[in-house]
């Protein structure tokens, strides 16, 4: 049996968890605020934009890597603003695959948290504001308590929807060892090179680590 370079299986279990981690907690500020904004306002166009929000969640990863790809490359103006800003391209960064993991995220994180938000109570928000509470103070004392369990849920998603991203991350990210390589194209990698027996060592990995996930989960939405 080939001998594991523990040093070289442990990076893309760290780098996966560093991407889990970052983009799970910006898609949950991100979506909730859309989610709660889109809860409580009536505008024209609101279906459009929804649809919108949610089209990541039917196009093909790849058409949504290709699309951030175009959108971050060189050439356009979003990429010379964060290369400017960054002094270096985005893409082929693992701050790209924080990206993709957002932008796939997003979908699962926003429906979860809207249909949170629209169950809780309006009659108590209302009480609230009657009182002279800020819609901040409504949302932090009310709504949040209120819709914790789909909060709850919304970022558990987004953290296994980041962890387990590979189509979007491949295009914009790419498989470069020590720098870009997550989970998922490790196992790709390993497997088109016939190393079975790594590719079983970083699937039992994020299976263990997908199982202490909703373990955790489980446990929060009963409790």
């Amino acid at each position: 049996m080939k001998q594991i370079n523990w040093t070289e299986f442990a990076y893309p279990i760290i780098l996966s968890l560093k991407v889990a981690v970052v983009s799970s907690v910006f898609v949950l500020l991100i979506g909730g605020l859309a989610a709660w904004g889109m809860s409580r306002w009536n505008f024209r166009g609101k279906t459009l934009l929804e649809t919108t929000f949610l089209l990541p969640l039917v196009l093909p990863p790849t058409v949504v890597g290709f699309i951030l790809l175009v959108l971050l490359g060189k050439k356009s103006w979003i990429g010379y603003l964060m290369e400017s800003f960054f002094n270096q391209s985005i893409i082929f960064t693992w701050g790209a695959a924080v990206i993709a993991s957002i932008v796939v995220a997003f979908p699962l994180v926003y429906q979860t948290m809207k249909t949170g938000f629209s169950s809780v109570n309006k009659d108590l928000e209302d009480a609230g504001r009657s009182t002279g509470a800020t819609e901040w103070q409504v949302l932090r004392y009310i709504t949040l308590p209120l819709a914790w369990r789909s909060v709850t849920a919304a970022y558990i998603l987004g953290f296994a929807r980041g962890l387990g991203e590979f189509g979007a991350t491949l295009m914009i990210a790419g498989n470069i060892p020590h720098k870009t390589q997550t989970l998922p194209t490790a196992i790709y990698i390993a497997v088109e090179s016939g190393d079975q027996t790594l590719a079983w060592y970083w699937a039992g990995a994020i299976i263990i680590i997908s199982f202490v996930l909703m373990l955790f989960a489980n446990h929060k939405t009963k409790s």
